[in-house]
């Protein structure tokens, strides 16, 4: 078995968004102008301002990105006192970006203004592949880390779904909806934003633009920093999904489960790899507790480990081991996917998952390998696995088009005709850039968080992505605007340590003043273990048990071996 290349295993956290909106009250009627207004609008007390909202419209040329213009559908206050609401009083603003192909769907887009506002506004990004509003109100649960929107905090929270409303992956088809959903909603959407905030505050007023996301949305965070740096003050990235080999690898490893004699890993042998990986590296970072903080070295066993793990002679004896046909399918995880030619930004591999440091795939991840030993058409993320299924509605169609695609007949080493399509692609949905010089100059910032234990987003992608920004752009540059954060215990969604982080307060603090954060601490929200602390490192350190009270960050050390 290779090593990963000389890649040291980091970690990151990760976000995937999901949002329960609270108090969402009927439109308060139209304004009777339905022109787009010159100036700011003049309120009258901010339930008529917010009403006159109402069916104003955006031309075109107020767009950044090819639109042909756009409308808000409504807009409606929320008092302070409604039934759920924790915001504060705010508007809840409706909206369409129409589109220039008649045959591509609109992007949908709502935006919270409060009215104590703090003069900044965020941009909340998206999941998986969109289709529904991004959070921008009431309690968010992002991958990991309890956290709230701030708009009671006096933000002007917005968000778009993507430029889609449908589930999975088959809007995909057309090449305006493909765009959209890649890169040009979050521009789009930010003019869009920017003017309405212009209108019911004044303009001029505006201070600050942020984005932040998650899974997804954290790729759309690098996008934003990466395509349109004079447009936001800072982002807030966690496991991004910045390169489309998160969705190529996922057709070998379906190969090799489903299309290979014995190559299915049922759940019991998904477990038994965690915990054969657990004995052998757990302590190594001075606290035996089901997390995995000292990665390279977990890394330097994993050889060793895997052949443990072998059946006597490579066949199948059972769930205590597993057999050659097995043991492949946790090597190409491990190891990742390397193609035969090269997509944007000169990229030819998608760097492999932690598998054999502490990451377990079994269903209790929330983003499993899979649990059925039969092949279903089309393949359930729980039941074939979350990578696989991704990866069989992405062929389908993003690149084939074909929806009744087999996805065990697609050769993504070799794609033939398609190998065109898969280039183009990953320039349009793709976030690998190392150059942010632009960015920088500006001052923008960059708050950047990693889960080890994600088996959604390799986290070995996330800390090569940084590590090639450190390289094009020297290390003192990349220190200077990014902050690299890695947390062990963390998944996509789950794990043994799930922290609750103030990202939001660092990154305007930060962009406010200069001051860049630090070591950050997180507290568990997982119900079993709520309420410990825990230092979050900057690349490339993890914390190291010193003693002392293990709920408390403070027995803790960052340390880098």
């Amino acid at each position: 078995m290779k090593s990963r290349q000389g890649q040291p295993v980091r970690s990151v956290l990760i976000t995937a968004p999901s949002l329960i909106f609270v108090a969402l009250l009927a439109s308060c009627g139209g304004g009777d102008d339905n022109s787009s207004p010159g100036g700011t609008l003049q309120l009258q007390g901010a339930s008529a301002g917010c009403s006159a909202l109402s069916g104003k419209t955006l031309t075109a040329a107020e767009i950044g990105l090819p639109t042909t213009g756009a409308t808000i559908d409504s807009a409606a206050l929320v008092a302070s006192t409604a039934t759920g609401n924790t915001e504060g009083e705010y508007c809840r603003v409706m909206g369409s970006i129409n589109h220039v192909d008649p045959a591509a769907p609109a992007i949908k887009f709502a935006i919270n203004l409060p009215t104590n506002w703090n003069k900044r506004m965020l941009q909340s990004g998206n999941g998986g592949y969109s289709g529904v509003l991004s959070p921008t109100s009431g309690t968010v649960v992002v991958i990991g880390q309890g956290s709230t929107m701030p708009l009671a905090s006096g933000y002007a929270v917005y968000g778009d779904d993507g430029g889609h409303q449908t589930p999975g992956a088959s809007f995909a088809t057309n090449a305006e909806a493909l765009a959209n959903y890649g890169y040009m909603h979050i521009k789009k959407s930010k003019d869009v934003a920017a003017k309405v905030v212009a209108w019911y505050y004044g303009d001029g007023q505006l201070e600050k633009s942020y984005f932040a996301g998650n899974s997804t949305g954290g790729r759309e965070a690098l996008t934003a920093a990466q395509r349109f740096p004079a447009d936001f003050d800072a982002v807030y990235s966690a496991a991004p999904t910045m390169f489309w080999g998160l969705r190529m690898i996922g057709l070998p490893i379906g190969k090799l489960m489903y299309g290979t004699p014995g190559g299915y890993i049922n759940v019991a042998k998904q477990q038994l790899i965690q915990a054969k990986v657990l004995q052998a590296c757990d302590s190594l970072d001075g606290l035996a507790d089901s997390i995995v903080s000292n990665v390279p070295d977990c890394l330097a066993k994993a050889p060793e480990t895997l052949a443990s793990l072998r059946c006597a002679n490579g066949a199948d004896t059972g769930d205590t081991c597993l057999s050659d046909p097995q043991i492949a399918v946790v090597n190409l995880i491990h190891e990742g996917l390397t193609l035969p030619y090269k997509m944007a930004e000169g990229l030819n591999r998608y760097q492999g998952y932690n598998i054999l440091e502490g990451t377990t795939f079994a269903p209790e991840s929330g983003l499993q390998l899979g649990s059925s030993p039969t092949l279903l058409n089309p393949p359930p993320l729980a039941g074939n696995g979350y990578l696989f299924g991704q990866a069989t509605d992405w062929v389908r169609n993003f690149v084939t088009k074909n929806p009744n695609l087999d996805p065990l007949s697609f050769d993504i080493y070799n794609p033939g005709v398609y190998q065109q399509t898969l280039i183009d692609q990953t320039s349009i949905v793709g976030a690998y850039s190392s150059d942010l010089s632009a960015f920088r100059a500006r001052g923008g910032k960059i708050i950047l968080l990693q889960g080890l234990m994600d088996t959604a987003v390799s986290p070995n992608a996330t800390i090569d992505w940084y590590n090639r920004v450190v390289i094009k752009m020297g290390a003192a540059a990349a220190n200077d605007f990014i902050r690299f954060y890695q947390v062990p215990g963390l998944g996509h969604g789950s794990g043994p340590f799930q922290p609750k982080l103030d990202v939001y307060t660092a990154l305007d603090t930060w962009a406010t003043t200069g001051k860049a954060p630090d070591v950050m601490v997180g507290t568990d929200i997982v119900a079993a273990t709520a309420g410990r602390t825990r230092p979050i490192c900057l690349y490339p350190s993890w914390p190291r048990f010193n003693g002392g009270d293990p709920n408390s960050a403070s027995s803790y050390s960052c340390a880098t071996q």
